[in-house]
């Protein structure tokens, strides 16, 4: 996995955060790949610079890398199910990732949680602290899930991802934008 940032040129270029883990002999992730890119601004919508960026997420049957993960589900040995990464001086982040399967979890009859992505943020101080899900466009589980049912109805849409297709990795990844705000009246709804 390749985290941080690196300078190229005299720019500061955000590296990708690799989640697929590469063994002795390569091999990917047992779905399709797909890029996950937004930035992280404060209340005025200035970027966050260098804030670390963490991501966490089931593989695509649904299952986390956790031993305590009883999910009966493929596990992918080929996927690591996290990354971090720094945002530039832009406050942009990217991610090379897979697409997250629903899993059942017992919360009610026939309750399964939608494809989310689990990110949690630092911002130039720790009151600015961000842990929040992001959901998929059309995920009609979202509908039934009560997490995301949790949070207000016009906040529901700062949650949802954007497809973003040009960002996306031309025959190989569909991309998506989730731009994180951390304070103020359009901060992206945290605590989930």
């Amino acid at each position: 996995m390749r985290t941080g940032t690196g300078r190229r040129g005299g720019r500061l270029a955000v590296l990708l955060g690799f989640l697929a883990v590469l063994a002795a002999i390569p091999a990917r992730a047992q779905t399709t790949t797909g890029t996950l890119r937004g930035r992280v601004l404060d209340d005025s919508g200035r970027p966050v610079r260098r804030s670390l960026v963490e991501l966490w997420q089931a593989n695509a049957s649904g299952k986390y890398p956790h031993p305590v993960d009883d999910h009966d589900a493929p596990h992918d040995p080929n996927f690591m199910g996290k990354g971090q990464v720094l945002t530039d001086d832009e406050g942009r982040y990217r991610f090379v990732t897979i697409k997250p399967g629903a899993y059942p979890w017992q919360n009610h009859a026939f309750a399964w949680r939608p494809a989310h992505i689990h990110l949690s943020l630092f911002g130039n101080a720790y009151a600015q602290r961000l842990i929040t899900q992001m959901f998929f466009p059309g995920d009609p589980l979202c509908a039934i899930d009560p997490i995301f049912n949790s949070v207000p109805t016009a906040g529901r849409k700062l949650l949802v991802a954007d497809l973003d297709l040009q960002h996306g990795i031309e025959g190989v990844a569909l991309g998506y934008r989730f731009d994180i705000v951390l304070r103020g009246t359009r901060a992206t709804p945290m605590g989930l």
